[in-house]
């Protein structure tokens, strides 16, 4: 919500002193006015996979640059090396944007492709040598140019089926982008609010996919996670245990539940022969309240052969623990636990101020380490 206000209000603001045009001003007439053909769906899903190449290869690169740079101890030489290279290909290529090739000015494959090598090879060697930027930009120019050649080769070789530069430029700026951040809607929404033309959302979806599917399968890590995977901090790109935790109590809790009065010997319980070798969660009530819970390793019953331990059930249970219902979500559960930094959470059915006899089940911490890796199980296999 903070987000969604925040750029709500920036946009609002920005148009106010830059207009209401698009971020890219393309001529009408070589924009798509009709839907797409199956050959040119064809085309633009070629297009995606090649973006998920150029996504993937656009991490590597910046991988490559870190270690290569890395390796020069003296910031000072690091930076001069980069920055000298990147001025120099400034020099030769500053003419060439990305408003060029959405107005076809640009349209050699030969030369987009050398662009497209150039702007990969400027941002990793930028980044690598310690200078402060972004990628976001660099993928719209990298996705530009390599659509643009896309488009070129695809009117000379297939001019029937209605691929031209600009239209596979913009397509090409979405794949890239959303292969190598992941954020498919993004870069679909982002595009068509850049162009305003509906007819480039079919074909940029296409592409998105196949971009983020390549991707996937060449490079687990994002271009905004590659990074922080090398540091050692992993951030999952999937949210599979997030979706375990919107999943409601009764689909995830234990059930195997034992409740017992507060006045049981320890001893005694111990003892009880069907019991024998087994981890049991225990419920403990008085008078038909809940009082404590607590898990018993069953398997400690040879040490306690004959012998009295006048310990209660009710001296030894634990007094941190929270309730909850049948339908409520183990997120909400797990939230309240770690509030109160409580050990168990006992699930009661039905009634508002449940007692002992409306217990059905409990969700210990141990419990819910087990079942979120038996939920992410699937996934790994």
């Amino acid at each position: 919500m903070p987000v969604a206000l925040a750029t709500g209000a920036a946009t609002f603001v920005g148009r106010m002193f830059f207009g209401w045009h698009p971020a890219f001003d393309v001529p009408s007439n070589l924009l798509i006015d009709q839907p797409a053909t199956l050959m040119a769906l064809l085309i633009y899903a070629l297009l995606g996979a090649l973006a998920g190449l150029a996504a993937t290869a656009f991490i590597r690169g910046i991988e490559i640059a870190d270690e290569l740079f890395d390796r020069i101890r003296n910031p000072y030489l690091r930076h001069s090396i980069g920055m000298l290279s990147i001025g120099v290909l400034i020099y030769l290529l500053h003419r060439s944007t990305i408003e060029a090739i959405l107005k076809a000015d640009l349209t050699l494959p030969a030369l987009l492709l050398i662009l497209f090598v150039a702007k990969l090879y400027a941002t990793s060697v930028s980044l690598g040598s310690g200078a402060s930027g972004g990628i976001f930009s660099p993928s719209l120019f990298m996705g530009a140019t390599l659509g643009a050649s896309v488009g070129a080769a695809a009117s000379i070789i297939a001019p029937r089926a209605g691929v031209d530069v600009p239209a596979a430029a913009i397509v090409g700026m979405a794949a890239v982008v959303g292969g190598g951040t992941g954020a498919a809607m993004t870069a679909v929404t982002m595009i068509f609010e850049m162009t305003r033309d509906y007819g480039l959302v079919m074909p940029s979806i296409i592409a998105v996919a196949l971009a983020i599917g390549v991707r996937r399968l060449l490079s687990r890590e994002s271009i905004y996670t590659a990074k922080l995977t090398g540091r050692r901090h992993f951030i999952p790109e999937a949210l599979h245990a997030n979706m375990f935790l919107v999943r409601h109590a009764n689909q995830v809790m234990e059930r195997d539940v034992i409740l017992v009065p507060a006045e049981t010997d320890f001893g005694d319980f111990l003892r009880v022969g069907e019991h024998a070798g087994k981890m049991k969660h225990v419920v403990v009530k008085k008078d038909g309240r809940i009082v404590g819970c607590l898990r018993v390793n069953m398997a400690l019953r040879p040490g306690v052969e004959g012998a009295y331990t006048g310990v209660k059930l009710g001296d030894v249970a634990h007094r941190n623990f929270v309730l909850a219902g049948e339908e409520d979500i183990v997120f909400d559960i797990v939230t309240r636990m770690a509030r109160r930094r409580a050990v168990m959470a006992i699930v009661a059915s039905g009634a508002r101020r449940p007692r002992a006899e409306h217990v059905v089940g409990v969700l210990s911490r141990e419990h819910l380490g087990d079942s979120v890796i038996e939920s992410i199980r699937p996934f790994g296999e």
